[in-house]
C-alpha cells in the first residue's frame, strides 16, 4: 500500500467476543469449554417455543417478509409498540417516534456517531461495553462515568453523578442500562427518577438501555422510562433477542421521546435518522414479527417461566458464592448474569491454577507474560486449568477486578457443579501465592 490506511484504535478490546478466541485454541487440545462469556440463551440451551416457530413459518409465507422495510421500520409494528407504551399512561409517542436498527448494536453505534465529537454521554461504571466503545470511539477519550457501588447492591451515588454532571459542561447525556449489564442491578423507580431530575435540571437528555426491562424476579420492581421521564428528552433502547429469545434477529429499536419539545434535540434525532437512511432499512422478518409474538395468548407464560428460572439459578449461584472468602457478590434479580467482584489487595501476578496439560498450560502462561489486569490473569488460568469462560470484569471499563458469568444454563445440576467449582478454584488461586 501507498501508506499506512488503518484508523488508529482505541486500545480498547470487546472480550465478551475476544476471549472465544483463546477458548477456541483450548478446544483444539480437547478442553470442554463452558461457555460463560456471552448472553445468548440459545447457545446455552434455551428452546424457542413451538408456536412461536410456527408464527414464524406463517410469515415465511407472506411475501412482504421477503423485501425492504420502510427506514424506520414496519409501521404495524411501530404503531403497536406505540400502543403499548401509550397504555401505560406516561408519556405518549406515535409510530414516527420509534425507529428500527439491525439490532441494539447498531443502534448503540447511530446514537453516538451522530453526536458531536466534542461532547459527552456520562456511563455507569462498570458498563457494557458496546456503549463504552461506541462513546470512546466517537470522542477518541476515555469516558466519563458514574460509580456503581458493589457495596451497596450495585446502586449509584447520585450525588456523585450530579456533581460531574455540573462540573464537566461536556456532558449532554446520561446512558442508564435498566437492569444492568454486567451487573444484573435493577434500578428502582425512586433512583430513576432521581436521575430523570438531574437530567431536567442540567438540561441533559436520557439513554436508556431497557433490553433487559422484563427480565426482573426475585421480588424486585422497576419501571420504564416512558412512565418517568416527564418532558425531559430521551431514548430507550430496546429489542427481542432477551425477552423471546432471538439473539439472532438482530432486531432492535430506539423509542424517542420529548423530540417535539426539544429542536437540538430533534435535530440530533434527524441525524441518526439521516445515517439510518443510507442503509435504506433493517431486517424485516423478526419487525413482522414481532405484534404477533408479543400479543399471543401464550407469551407472558412463556416469559415467566423463563424468570421463574433465572431466579432459581441466580439463588442457587448466590447461596453457593455469598460467603466466601476474598470475593463479594450480590444476589442477581434482573438480566442474567452475576458479577463476581474481589476483595481489595487479594489478588496479584504471582497466583496460578495447576494445568494437567502440558501445552495448554504452557499456552495460557504465555498470555499471562504480558502485562494485564489480574482478574484477566484469573480467568485465564481459569480457562485452563477448568474450562469455564468467563469475562474479566475490568473489560467492562472498571478498576474492580473481578468476573462476569452468565445465569443462563439449562441443567441445574450442571450449573450448580460449575459455580461450586468457581468456588473452590477461587480459593485455590488466591492461596496459590501464599
Amino acid at each position: 500500500m501507498r501508506f499506512d490506511i488503518a484508523k488508529s484504535g482505541s486500545g480498547l478490546v470487546y472480550e465478551i467476543r475476544n476471549i472465544v478466541n483463546v477458548a477456541d485454541r483450548l478446544r483444539k487440545s480437547g478442553v470442554d469449554v463452558v461457555w460463560e462469556n456471552i448472553g445468548d440463551p440459545i447457545q446455552k440451551g434455551e428452546k424457542v417455543s413451538p408456536w412461536i416457530r410456527e408464527l414464524l413459518a406463517d410469515l415465511l409465507q407472506e411475501d412482504a417478509t421477503y423485501g425492504y422495510s420502510p427506514t424506520k421500520g414496519m409501521l404495524e409494528t411501530r404503531q403497536f409498540l406505540a400502543e403499548r407504551v401509550n397504555k401505560r399512561g406516561g408519556v405518549q409517542i406515535t409510530a414516527e417516534d420509534i425507529i428500527f436498527f439491525n439490532g441494539l448494536g447498531d443502534a448503540i453505534a447511530r446514537a453516538y456517531s451522530a453526536i458531536r465529537v466534542d461532547v459527552r454521554i456520562i456511563m455507569p461504571e462498570p458498563t457494557y461495553s458496546t456503549h463504552l466503545m461506541a462513546e470512546v470511539l466517537h470522542a477518541s477519550f476515555p469516558p466519563n462515568t458514574y460509580r456503581l457501588n458493589p457495596y451497596c447492591d450495585w446502586s449509584p451515588d447520585l450525588n456523585e453523578l450530579e456533581r460531574k454532571v455540573k462540573s464537566h459542561r461536556a456532558i449532554v447525556g446520561i446512558l442508564v442500562i435498566n437492569p444492568d449489564n454486567p451487573t444484573g442491578f435493577v434500578y428502582p423507580e425512586e433512583t430513576l427518577r432521581g436521575i430523570v431530575e438531574i437530567a431536567r435540571k442540567y438540561d441533559l437528555f436520557l439513554i436508556f438501555d431497557e433490553t433487559y426491562q422484563q427480565i426482573v424476579y426475585n421480588g424486585k420492581k422497576t419501571v420504564p422510562l416512558s412512565d418517568i421521564i416527564g418532558a425531559v428528552p430521551g431514548i430507550s433502547m430496546k429489542g427481542i433477542s432477551k425477552e423471546f429469545p432471538w439473539p439472532g434477529s438482530r432486531c432492535g429499536w430506539m423509542e424517542i421521546y420529548n423530540a417535539d419539545k426539544d429542536p437540538i434535540f430533534a435535530s440530533y434525532i434527524d441525524a441518526i435518522l439521516t445515517q439510518k437512511t443510507s442503509e435504506v432499512c433493517s431486517t424485516t422478518l423478526p419487525q413482522m414479527a414481532i405484534p404477533r409474538i408479543m400479543s399471543h395468548p401464550e407469551y407472558q407464560a412463556n416469559l415467566d417461566g423463563r424468570l421463574a428460572h433465572y431466579e432459581k439459578l441466580s439463588n442457587i449461584a448466590y447461596k453457593i458464592l455469598k460467603d466466601l472468602p476474598y470475593v463479594m457478590v450480590n444476589r442477581t434479580c434482573g438480566a442474567f448474569y452475576m458479577t463476581v467482584v474481589f476483595n481489595d489487595a487479594v489478588l496479584n501476578q504471582r497466583q496460578r491454577l495447576p494445568i494437567a496439560q502440558d501445552d495448554i498450560r504452557a499456552y495460557i502462561e504465555t498470555l499471562v507474560a504480558e502485562q494485564i489486569e489480574f482478574d484477566k490473569r484469573f480467568v485465564y488460568y481459569l480457562l485452563g486449568a477448568t474450562g469455564i469462560c468467563v469475562i474479566p470484569l475490568t473489560s467492562f471499563f472498571t478498576d474492580l477486578p473481578g468476573f462476569r458469568m452468565t445465569l443462563l444454563e439449562r441443567d441445574e445440576a450442571k450449573f450448580e457443579r460449575v459455580v461450586r467449582t468457581l468456588a473452590e478454584k477461587i480459593i485455590a488461586y488466591v492461596e496459590s501465592s501464599r
